[in-house]
């Protein structure tokens, strides 16, 4: 026994004193069938006012491999499952821990399902109510139907990842090396709610795990109360959003992209501005080098942060930053002529298909304006490869 693999049952508790004497025995029964792992029950109560960790201390004189955290206040599901898995980790060398509810919602009978998906070479194995053969409680109304269904689907839209369809699922088995990839991520206070699932299986999939799913039958809580409140939608919709808007603004493309944004604004107000005093030439160039110029200053300070130029870089990279963006303003400049000689000075808006139906009237514009526009996308392609390639090469 001592040469096989551990796996930990982790179970949170708080007011479980109907449950967890029914379910020890339970696991402890399912436990026998596996015989290429040795198995425990790590119970992680937060001193539940009903008694709960007094029946589990009369449990541990019958079962060996029964162990018990006790938390001096209530502190919350994620926090529960960090000390649970420290302790399974260093103190009771576990190879694998199971997240598992108190109340009998999961199947003890799945476990060695998980566990055979961890011998298959898994790191992370998911209880999913949303693949082929997983279900929720048929005599769930259709409002908390639709909470839980929908709710996962609106974290599938967000997270752009249709790969993994139960993300709040609580029934999972975790490697050892998941969790010490993850674990110092998962210490900040918004994960000490059910917010940690969602945390978890995000930074699990950032840091390139192999993960699947294992469907099953999640089921109602026969005695006691549901833990699950009003701000269970709440800070789940919140952290999704908030995890979702940080990705795409830590995204160089994108930072990129808005700060080319900024720089359009500064030309096409300038342009504005300074051809009323100048002649329309000068004034074009003058607005193209005040846009060059407050995108050198943001490229540094925002979207090549982590390669951020020194003081002493600084002239000799703008001068660079310079004549590589002369490239942008001369595709720019090369489109606008091209629209006002081979199209004319102006141009209606007609010429776009269906725009009619649109507009309902004829527009008119210039053409070096419109062609612009056009240039300077394209030259935002040609900035991104020259900043990227040259200006801020990676050291």
């Amino acid at each position: 026994m001592k040469n096989l693999p551990k796996a930990v049952v982790i179970i949170p508790s708080y007011n479980e004193k109907d449950n967890l004497p029914r379910l020890i025995p339970v696991l402890e029964q399912v436990f026998l069938k596996i015989t290429n792992w040795q198995m425990a029950i790590l119970v992680v109560d937060d001193t539940s006012p009903d008694g709960t960790y007094l029946l589990v201390q009369k449990l541990q004189k019958k079962y060996k491999n029964l162990h018990l955290i006790l938390n001096k206040t209530k502190a919350g599901l994620g926090k529960a499952y960090l000390n649970g898995m420290d302790y399974a980790f260093d103190q009771l060398q576990a190879d694998v821990v199971f997240e598992f509810d108190a109340d009998f919602s999961h199947d003890p009978s799945k476990i060695p399902q998980l566990l055979a998906k961890i011998d298959q070479g898994f790191d992370l194995v998911l209880g999913s109510r949303y693949i082929k053969g997983g279900s929720i409680p048929s005599n769930w109304g259709w409002h908390r139907k639709l909470l839980s269904v929908g709710g996962n689907l609106f974290i599938n839209f967000v997270m752009a990842n249709f790969r993994y369809r139960d993300w709040t699922s609580g029934f999972r088995a975790i490697r050892k090396k998941v969790y010490q990839a993850v674990r110092q991520e998962m210490m900040v206070a918004r994960f000490t709610g059910y917010t940690f699932q969602m945390g978890f299986l995000h930074k699990a999939l950032r840091g390139g795990f192999k993960i699947c799913e294992v469907p099953i039958q999640f089921k109602d809580r026969t005695y006691g109360k549901s833990k699950i409140g009003p701000e269970y939608i709440k800070n789940n919709l919140l952290f999704i959003l908030k995890v979702r808007s940080d990705e795409i603004l830590a995204n160089r493309l994108v930072k990129f992209a808005l700060v080319g944004g900024v720089g359009a604004c500064v030309q096409f107000l300038s342009l504005a501005l300074l051809r009323q005093l100048i002649t329309y030439t000068l004034a074009y160039f003058l607005a193209a080098e005040m846009a060059v110029l407050s995108n050198f200053i943001f490229s540094n300070l925002w979207t090549f942060n982590d390669r951020k130029l020194t003081l002493l870089q600084i002239p000799a990279k703008f001068v660079m930053f310079n004549l590589a963006s002369f490239g942008s303003v001369g595709i720019q400049t090369l489109l606008a002529e091209f629209g006002r000689r081979f199209i004319g000075e102006k141009v209606s808006l007609f010429v776009i298909p269906f725009s009619s139906l649109l507009f309902g009237r004829q527009f008119i514009f210039d053409t070096g304006f419109l062609f612009m526009i056009v240039g300077i996308f394209l030259g935002m392609i040609w900035n991104f490869t020259a900043y990227t390639r040259v200006i801020w090469k990676k050291r």
